[in-house]
């Protein structure tokens, strides 16, 4: 007597299919339950079917092998709805993320031809506090937000007078190589008492092609295209970091639409005075 159901009738069974069923057993997530030593075709018994049932649910939320694994394996009903739930909440993450992405692509698509206005401006060196660091492209946010926060906590501390938008600067490398160092600062009087990662730092002269990205950073990409396009179509740009001065930033208000930032392209000037 054979050992309990074919490969084909398991297949019928749980709407796997034989191609699947082989990765699972290759791969020990739902090994038959016989194998023939003589002919090796595989048998799985009915008490598979359940598992196999939850096998075939989790995998087509695509939870990974690994967790299919420890999900079978809990002995109890809470670490399992444990392991399963923090699926579920790296699934609603990405949701989040794919939605996002979405609306990003939708504006894109949307956007007006012609791009914002453009000007040419020479800025002076200025004296200023700064945070300096070495980063990688995936952290700039988090530390440009803490950074952003440090800086004003230290002005508000030491009674310092700004004079004028924080900004930042960013080496190329951070973005072709994905690291490379940036700069946030705020202009000041002098005065600072050096403390934790705030120094005194001189935001140094520059000639800039310079447009206003107005709302969230989330696609200020948008904005350094146009520059770069334009710098490059009057071959006008130059090597140097990349500037930003934040007009209206979140120390200001959490509303992201409020935002306004100037975005700095280093640029060659011959009438520059």
């Amino acid at each position: 007597m054979r050992a309990g159901l074919t490969v084909g009738e398991f297949s019928r069974v749980t709407h796997l299919s034989a191609k699947t069923l082989r990765h699972y057993h290759d791969v020990g997530l739902l090994e038959p339950a016989d194998v023939d030593p003589a002919t090796g075709y595989r048998y799985y018994s009915l008490d598979q079917v359940p598992p196999a049932q939850v096998i075939r649910r989790l995998r087509g939320l695509d939870m990974p092998v690994a967790d299919v694994k420890a999900v079978l394996a809990a002995e109890a009903v809470a670490d399992r709805n444990k392991l399963i739930s923090a699926h579920l909440d790296r699934l609603e993450t990405k949701l989040v993320e794919a939605r996002a992405a979405v609306d990003d692509l939708r504006d894109l698509l949307r956007r007006a031809p012609g791009g914002p206005v453009i000007e040419h401006r020479s800025v002076p060196a200025q004296p200023a506090i700064g945070i300096r660091a070495v980063i990688d492209r995936a952290d700039v946010l988090s530390w440009w937000q803490g950074a952003l926060g440090e800086l004003n906590g230290v002005i508000g501390a030491q009674h310092l007078r700004r004079t004028g938008p924080g900004g930042g600067l960013f080496d190329s490398d951070l973005y072709e190589h994905e690291r490379g160092e940036a700069v946030v600062f705020v202009p000041v009087e002098a005065g600072l008492r050096p403390v934790g990662r705030v120094t005194a730092f001189v935001v140094p002269p520059a000639e800039l092609a310079i447009a206003v990205h107005p709302g969230p950073l989330n696609d200020i990409d948008l904005t350094y295209g146009d520059l770069g396009t334009y710098a490059a179509r009057h071959e006008i740009g130059v090597e140097g970091p990349l500037r930003e001065y934040y007009l209206r930033d979140p120390i200001e208000t959490s509303a992201e639409a409020e935002w306004r930032t100037e975005v700095g392209w280093p640029i060659f000037r011959s009438d520059a005075t």
